[in-house]
């Protein structure tokens, strides 16, 4: 059975993090976004390949992993020609697979159950499966209705309050059977949304739900990458490095090298070869990527720096993303959800 790795995407919610990196390789701590997707396929023995359909900067995914021999599952790439929606890319990643595929969106991290879903699937001998969760605000989003028997009845686009029956929508996870894929046209852009789903339902096919509760986030927007690092500090979704989490724990780097004075106060993450100079302050819910300095007296709190950032001594880090190889300023102030991209450098005593 191969997996479809929806990874084209430019994250541009995400900008300027990523104008240097792409959106399935931005780091989760110390580890790219896509290797969690990664860990959930190699869950499930009947995956023996990994397809990653890619757009944007392809090259870069690649280099960073490789051909999965390290990690027990193999990958292989596929760079769509031009952008080809979401069923476009289905198809033209899956020429010549004839197996059943997994398909997942490459911004969804979840802890689902991936071999009950498919175990539904078969059971149900459906030509297609799709994972729904439900949203406490269902107006925010397109839902997806179902009867009792899990069947999809019909896709509903940014309901009104007064036409919505259910509050369960699309979570990006599919199970599809590739003798379908002959109505998704070549070439050209398709949506699997907007024009594969609907055309089940209107041919009467099995078209089965999987409704899942369970933890399930899109990662694409600031506030939601922000999220991703505290759910985890916090023991929502379990992963190292927090696998035994509690509030107050701290996970810093044998490599670190923390100065007396300095004071780090949990949950937080300090990567290998981090700097703390003397009276600096690591606060909660902040993660100082690999070979980062923080200076004496700095305060850093629950941010997100990426590797090899210097933070001048005095400065003050709140609530912000910074991306890599950054420079902030002695005594300078970057507060209230700042973005800052790569290589970007706030100058001795700035505020932002």
């Amino acid at each position: 059975m191969k997996a479809i790795l929806l990874a084209g995407g430019m994250g541009t919610r995400l900008r300027p993090l990523t104008a240097h990196t792409p959106k399935p390789i931005v780091p989760i701590f110390n580890r790219p976004f896509l290797e969690y997707q990664l860990d959930l396929l190699k869950n499930v023995p009947d995956i023996d390949e990994a397809i990653l359909s890619l757009s944007y900067r392809p090259e870069r995914i690649e280099a960073v992993l490789g051909d999965g021999s390290a990690s027990g599952l193999r990958l292989r790439y596929v760079v769509e020609p031009q952008p080809l929606g979401t069923g476009g890319a289905i198809k033209y990643a899956s020429a010549g697979v004839t197996d059943t595929v997994v398909v997942f969106n490459g911004d969804v991290l979840t802890q689902i159950d991936l071999a009950a879903v498919i175990r539904l699937h078969r059971e149900r001998k459906a030509r297609a499966t799709i994972v729904l969760t439900p949203v406490e605000n269902p107006m925010a989003y397109g839902l997806v209705e179902t009867d009792a028997q899990q069947n999809v009845l019909r896709f509903l686009e940014k309901p009104t309050a007064d036409n919505i029956t259910t509050n369960h929508i699309n979570a990006g996870i599919y199970v599809l059977e590739p003798e379908t894929f002959d109505r998704i046209p070549d070439g050209v852009p398709w949506s699997i949304e907007r024009a594969y789903f609907p055309s089940l339902v209107e041919r009467r096919e099995t078209f089965v739900a999987y409704l899942y509760d369970g933890y399930w986030i899109d990662i694409g927007a600031p506030d939601k990458y922000r999220q991703v690092h505290r759910d985890i500090m916090n023991g929502t979704f379990r992963a190292a490095p927090f696998l035994d989490a509690t509030a107050t724990r701290a996970s810093v780097s044998s490599s670190a090298r923390v100065a007396e004075g300095a004071t780090i106060v949990g949950p937080c993450f300090i990567d290998d070869d981090v700097v703390i100079e003397a009276g600096a302050r690591i606060g909660p819910y902040t993660i100082v990527g690999r070979q980062s300095t923080i200076g004496a007296g700095a305060s850093v709190e629950g941010s997100i720096l990426w590797s090899n950032c210097r933070v001048g001594p005095g400065a003050s880090i709140h609530d912000a993303i910074i991306g890599r190889d950054c420079q902030i300023g002695e005594g300078a102030r970057v507060t209230g959800g700042t973005l800052l991209g790569d290589h970007s450098t706030i100058t001795d005593h700035t505020r932002t």
